[in-house]
C-alpha cells in the first residue's frame, strides 16, 4: 500500500511514526547509559569474578559503565530467563548465557527457547572444572574415590552449582560409565559448593576453579580436572580424557540480549566487547582463573546455539533425564 502526503503527515501528526524513528534514533545513539549485563552466578565466584574483569576492560570502549547484576539461581538460568521475561530488546539489558540455557528445556518446562528468544551477541570464555576432597580424606587419587563409590553405592555425595548443570551431567555420564550411583547435591555455585565440602557436608565438589585457592593452600584435593589438556596451573593432576573416560566438559558462554536487537547495537556491543577481550589487564585475570578466551562471533555464536541445543538433548535422553511429554 502506497500512502499519500496527505496521510503519511497526518500519521506523523498522530504520532504513529515516531516509534520506528525513535527506534533507528535509539540504535544510532547507542550507548547514552549504563549497559547492565547478568551474571548467571553468586558473586564471588569464578563467573562473577571473570564478567566484572571483562566488563571493565569493555566500559572504555564502548563509552559507558558496563555494571554486573548478579542473578544466580536454576543451575545458571534465572538470569537469562528473567531477561528475556522482563528486558526490552534496547541493548541496555544483556545476560551470560551458560550452557544450562540449552539443556533444561530438553530436562522440564523453561519459559524461554534459545533459539528463538535471545539475540546472540559475542561468545567470550568456557571454565576449567574438576572435583575436589578435602585434603586430610582418604582419597588420593580419582581410581580411590571411583573405588570408594563402587563400594559404597548411593553414599558418596558431591556438590555442584545446580542440577542439569554441566557439572551435573558429567558427573552423571562418568557414573554410568563406571557402573556406579552417586548423589548430587545441588547448590548455586562456588559459593557455596567449596564451603560444603570444607564443612564435611559432602564428600566432594564438581565445580569451577573457585575451590583454586583452598587446593593451594592445601586445604582441599583436586583428584581431576575436566579439561582437553592439563592445567597449567596443576599439571600434576590428570584429566577425565586420558584417564580413559572420552569427556572434555568446560561449560562454554557467551552474552546475549533479547529477542528483536537492532543489528547495529548487537554489533556495537559485541566491538567493545572484542576489544575488553584483548586488553592484558583482563587476560591477566583469566590465567589466574585458569581460563582461555572463546571467541565467538554474533553469526557464529548462534550457529554454536543451535549445535548446543541438539547435543543437549541428545546427552539428557541417554542419561534418562527428559522430561515426560
Amino acid at each position: 500500500m502506497t500512502l499519500t502526503r496527505r496521510q503519511i503527515l497526518k500519521l506523523a501528526a498522530t504520532g504513529a511514526l515516531v516509534p520506528s524513528f525513535g527506534a533507528r534514533a535509539a540504535a544510532a545513539e547507542f550507548p547514552t547509559k549504563p549497559v547492565t549485563l547478568i551474571c548467571a552466578f553468586p558473586p564471588g565466584g569464578v563467573a562473577d569474578v571473570q564478567m566484572r574483569a571483562l566488563a571493565e576492560a569493555t566500559q572504555k570502549h564502548l563509552g559507558q559503565p558496563v555494571v554486573i547484576e548478579n542473578k544466580p539461581g536454576g543451575s545458571g538460568t534465572v538470569g537469562p530467563a528473567t531477561m528475556v521475561a522482563a528486558a526490552r530488546p534496547d541493548g541496555y539489558t544483556i545476560a551470560q548465557l551458560p550452557i544450562t540455557v540449552f539443556r533444561l528445556p530438553h530436562m522440564m518446562k523453561a519459559t524461554w527457547d534459545p533459539l528463538k528468544d535471545f539475540s546472540y551477541i559475542i561468545h567470550v570464555t568456557g571454565f576449567t572444572f574438576g572435583v575436589v576432597v578435602k585434603a586430610d580424606s582418604p582419597w588420593k587419587t580419582w581410581q580411590e574415590f571411583i573405588a570408594h563409590a563402587k563400594a559404597n553405592p548411593g553414599k558418596v555425595t558431591y556438590a555442584t552449582p545446580g542440577a542439569g548443570s554441566t557439572l551435573h551431567i558429567t558427573m552423571e555420564q562418568i557414573a554410568m560409565k563406571e557402573g556406579i550411583k552417586w548423589t548430587q547435591v545441588p547448590m548455586k555455585g562456588g559459593a557455596e559448593t567449596v564451603p560444603a565440602v570444607l564443612g564435611g557436608h559432602t564428600h566432594a565438589t564438581a565445580d569451577a576453579t573457585a575451590w583454586g585457592p583452598q587446593v593451594d593452600a592445601g586445604a582441599l584435593r583436586l583428584l581431576v580436572t575436566w579439561g582437553n589438556v592439563r592445567s597449567k596451573r596443576w599439571p600434576s593432576v590428570p584429566t577425565l580424557k586420558e584417564l580413559g573416560y572420552g569427556i572434555v566438559s568446560n561449560s562454554p558462554y557467551g552474552f546475549a540480549g533479547p529477542k528483536g536487537m537492532d543489528p547495529k547495537v548487537v554489533k556495537t556491543l559485541h566491538d567493545a566487547f572484542r576489544k575488553g577481550m584483548e586488553d592484558p589487564a583482563y587476560l591477566k585475570i583469566l590465567d589466574r582463573l585458569d581460563m582461555e578466551p572463546f571467541y565467538m562471533g554474533t553469526e557464529d555464536y548462534a550457529k554454536y546455539a543451535r549445535q548446543q541445543y541438539e547435543e543437549a538433548r541428545v546427552i539428557v535422553e541417554q542419561l534418562g533425564l527428559a522430561k515426560k511429554l
